[in-house]
């Protein structure tokens, strides 16, 4: 048995999300790409994923693995897969990896980027990407805010209520708030996410731009641990997984727009990948 790694970029918008769900609740991500495997190589497989995307959101760089008994040399995968998948979904990249590779347990960090359409006027060709935000932002106040959200701590105000997550302890290595011309992205790299954390952080620097937040409460919500203290969960749409690193390298190192900070050296490289 192969352990088979691909990485995939896809439109979430005509989905229910990434993890296989009955038919009835509509069509996944990973359904499509468990379907096609087997219409190509009549062959069962289970899919591991980095992330478990929701209905709505986007991936550039999503990683999954899986074994399989199929003899496909890994470079001529991507395009039998593109061949029969959906136009909003690519295989970008496919190669064998070790038997202990995990798509979700080897993983050192992600980055996830949301992004906010901050024009007067809602701009077509990126709707189905961005939050349309027509309120002008206080950046600066937004800036200044995700800055204390960076570092290790208990994130459980910024997860969805009633999550059932073991710990809510997460690492965020960088929270940056950029803006070009009318386009607002938020970044987050970090260890790992709770569910609805991006967005609920985004939906909280949103509040901080409205000024209804000042920047300097951003610790008192963080030990608070109370979800009501955050600001709203902001749609799907503008989110996007961007990408999921596995040699341990430091995010300023692969991004030429990331400053380095102390908290990159929490990374730790296994060496494994």
């Amino acid at each position: 048995m192969r352990n088979i790694l691909l990485r995939l970029a896809y439109d979430g918008t005509n989905y229910h999300g990434f993890q296989r769900q009955p038919e009835e609740h509509g069509r996944t991500i990973q359904g499509e790409l468990e379907r096609t495997w087997k219409k190509l190589f009549a062959e069962e497989i289970k899919i591991i994923t980095a992330g478990r995307t929701d209905t709505g959101v986007h991936a550039a760089g999503q990683v999954i693995n899986f074994r399989s008994e199929a003899r496909i040399p890994p470079d001529k995968i991507p395009k039998a897969l593109n061949s029969l998948l959906p136009l909003d979904i690519r295989i970008l990249e496919a190669k064998d990896v070790p038997e202990d590779f995990n798509a979700r347990k080897s993983a050192k960090w992600k980055r996830y980027d949301y992004r906010i359409d901050n024009g007067r006027i809602p701009n077509v060709f990126t709707r189905l990407y961005a939050l349309h935000e027509p309120v002008p932002l206080k950046v600066e106040d937004m800036q200044e805010a995700a800055a204390y959200l960076e570092g290790r701590h208990d994130f459980r105000a910024f997860a969805a209520a009633g999550s059932s997550a073991k710990s809510f302890i997460r690492t965020l290595y960088h929270c940056k708030v950029k803006q070009q011309d009318e386009q607002i992205t938020v970044t987050c790299i970090g260890d790992g996410f709770l569910y609805n954390m991006v967005r609920i952080i985004t939906g909280t620097l949103l509040y901080v731009g409205k000024g209804k937040i000042p920047p300097k409460e951003i610790p008192a919500i963080i030990a608070s641990r109370e979800r009501p203290r955050a600001g709203l969960t902001v749609p799907a749409r503008g989110l996007t997984l961007s990408v999921v690193n596995y040699d341990g390298s430091k995010p300023s190192d692969v991004f030429p727009d990331i400053e380095p900070n102390k908290y990159e050296d929490f990374i730790i490289s296994s060496g494994k990948f």
